[in-house]
């Protein structure tokens, strides 16, 4: 994919894939610092405190602010724009994350500052990450792009970064410590606030205006627009079935990303380099997962296909770390659920932007995602009292069989038949769906 320089005399077909190109590129840089994080934070933690307790505590300061402060800032994000508010909380990010490190080499950096400081990314982070989701699909339509093949490739990318964010994370941590992988993390968050703020087209993400309200729907006041997006959303039984089921299997993930395979990573020995190789492979496998569904995912059942990434990507991962088994047997069990996981998020993002009236998609967005990661803080802080209570082979073994019942329970329930299109398996269009293409709010495949 190429796009042509600021000034540049390219083809159209050049210009039109610009705006995907500057968005995907955003993304990249932000997985990237922050899965660099995700390997060096924990490690810190657990190797100065030598508490897995403490160590979850920090996963839960950033995380909880993410998810609060995302939820309410999905108004903000439709009435400014989702290109300010990207730009913007990724520099305030970059000054928190570079703040860490320098309080650190001055020996200023006790661990209440340390909350504070971690805590503060989290609540930049959540609209920072916000904006660029919902500019995903305004991208695809400026490149002609279908909607699920850029979700696809919003995947890929991130896979792509979730690839070499643990790798460098890791190798960051063994040769040079913790703080060098965090100045990184810092580094990107500044590039992509440049990207965003400097890259993208004149007039791309610009607040989208309802012609059918009062004031062409710019002067509505904040609790309104905010209470519009509960409302809209309480009334869709699909996504709300969801966000439960993505609720928990997102504590799940949380706790064995940040607590449970860095507590093992160090009960066998194999250190954070395993961490960082572990997550690369994982990563390098939804790559592949992802560009499948970027290519073939609209030709797809979408219940077989998001049932069947979840079988694949859930319970595994516990089990495998559960009985003991040799670093690449951990691996290759690894690399098949990262590929199940490639397709999960490409098909449940169309399904979502299908839904949703382009002017409401930032605070429904935010509601969801915040609803949905809601689990997300509590994951690591309940995973390293459980593992210091009972060790660490039971939480692994509970946390497997609840991935299970939870992803395969939920989707027998009769709400995921709307999933499907129409014509596969009693799918039907939703009627807000069918007005989102009337409108331009969406593009439906």
């Amino acid at each position: 994919m190429t796009a042509d320089a600021p000034g540049g005399g390219g083809t159209s077909a050049q210009r039109s894939l610009k705006p995907l190109a500057g968005v995907l590129t955003a993304i990249a840089v932000s997985v990237t610092g922050t899965r660099i994080s995700l390997v060096a934070l924990p490690w810190f933690v657990l190797v100065t405190t030598g508490s897995a307790t403490l160590t979850g505590l920090v996963a839960f300061c950033e995380m909880a602010p993410y998810v609060v402060v995302k939820a309410f800032t999905g108004p903000l994000v439709d009435r400014t724009g989702p290109r300010a508010v990207s730009w913007t909380t990724d520099l305030a990010s970059a000054a928190a994350a570079s703040a860490i490190p320098l309080l650190h080499a001055l020996d200023l950096l006790s661990f209440p500052v340390l909350l504070g400081l971690v805590a503060v990314i989290g609540a930049a982070r959540g609209p920072g990450d916000l904006a660029k989701e919902v500019m995903v699909p305004e991208a695809a339509e400026r490149a002609g792009t279908p909607l699920e093949r850029a979700m696809g490739l919003s995947g890929v990318i991130e896979r792509l970064a979730s690839t070499i964010g643990p790798a460098a994370g890791g190798a960051l941590v063994a040769l040079f410590g913790p703080m060098t992988g965090l100045v990184v993390n810092a580094v990107c968050f500044a590039l992509g606030s440049v990207v965003v703020a400097v890259a993208l087209p004149r007039g791309m993400g610009q607040p989208v205006v309802d012609p059918s309200a009062p004031g062409g729907g710019k002067e509505a006041g904040y609790w309104r627009r905010f209470g519009e997006g509960f409302t809209f959303l309480r009334h869709e039984p699909l996504l709300l079935a969801v966000i439960v089921m993505l609720g928990i299997t997102n504590l799940l993930d949380a706790a064995m990303t940040t607590l449970l395979l860095p507590v093992w990573a160090g009960e066998s020995g194999n250190g954070p380099a395993a961490i960082g190789l572990i997550g690369s492979v994982m990563g390098a496998a939804a790559v592949g997962g992802s560009l499948i569904a970027a290519m073939a995912a609209h030709r797809l059942r979408r219940r077989v296909v998001v049932l069947g990434g979840f079988l694949l990507a859930g319970a595994p991962r516990f089990l495998v770390l559960a009985v003991d088994a040799p670093l690449g047997a951990v691996l290759a069990v690894f690399a098949v659920s990262g590929f199940g996981a490639g397709f999960i998020n490409p098909v449940l993002g169309a399904v979502l932007v299908e839904r949703v009236p382009r002017r409401m998609l930032g605070r429904v967005n935010a509601l969801g995602d915040s609803l949905s990661w809601s689990g997300i803080p509590l994951g690591g802080l309940l995973a390293g009292a459980a593992v210091s209570a009972v060790g660490l082979t039971p939480v692994l073994l509970a946390c497997g069989a609840a991935y299970f019942l939870t992803t395969n329970l939920t989707g027998l329930r009769p709400e995921w038949r709307a999933m499907d299109r129409p014509g596969e398996g009693g799918g039907v269009l939703p009627p807000q769906a069918e007005g989102n293409a009337a409108r331009g709010d969406a593009t439906v495949p």
